[in-house]
């Protein structure tokens, strides 16, 4: 039994792919502007994670506090119930990357990935290939825009296949 990069062969006779974390290019976005991505943001579209399952109509909200933190509300029905999530962002030395937290001191990655020139639609991710998420300022995108959206993200090296498109009114 040997390891060969991500193989694994049993005397030289067999490799099977082992499994191996995607690699995807979670750069940030240079042209980020915090006060600009402020306000309401839509979910068109996520990969699946426990926290937002079975969710539709979700909105992000995003308010500047006077010391530089982010309010995070975000919002959506799951099974006829409202729900919502309050925690907030610290800014990084990085454009564009935030650190989130909706649960005590445990902060995650949050990286605008790309934004739209006129900031009507944002691409965000983590530094793990699981979290991939696309916003709006409008509850629905045109299909020419997701199109361009969906080959940024596939061109990053997310698996688009796997996003969920949320129901928005």
């Amino acid at each position: 039994l040997s390891l060969v990069g991500s193989e694994m062969c049993i005397r030289d006779r067999a490799c099977t792919v082992g499994a191996r974390s995607a690699a995807v290019d979670s750069t940030p976005t240079s042209d980020f502007s915090l006060k600009d991505f402020m306000g309401r943001w839509y979910e068109i579209a996520r990969f699946d994670h426990s926290f937002e399952r079975d969710m539709e109509y979700v909105t992000a909200d995003y308010v500047l506090q006077d010391d530089g933190t982010v309010e995070v509300i975000n919002s959506g029905m799951r099974g006829g119930e409202a729900h919502t999530a309050r925690g907030r962002a610290k800014t990084t030395d990085t454009p564009g990357r935030l650190r989130v937290s909706f649960f005590w001191i445990f902060y995650s990655d949050y990286n605008v990935l790309a934004m739209g020139d006129d900031g009507g639609w944002a691409l965000v991710g983590s530094r793990s290939p699981k979290y991939l998420w696309i916003l709006s300022r409008t509850p629905h995108l045109e299909q020419g825009v997701l199109d361009s959206i969906l080959a940024k993200a596939a061109s990053r090296g997310y698996d688009t296949s796997k996003l969920i498109y949320v129901e928005q009114r």
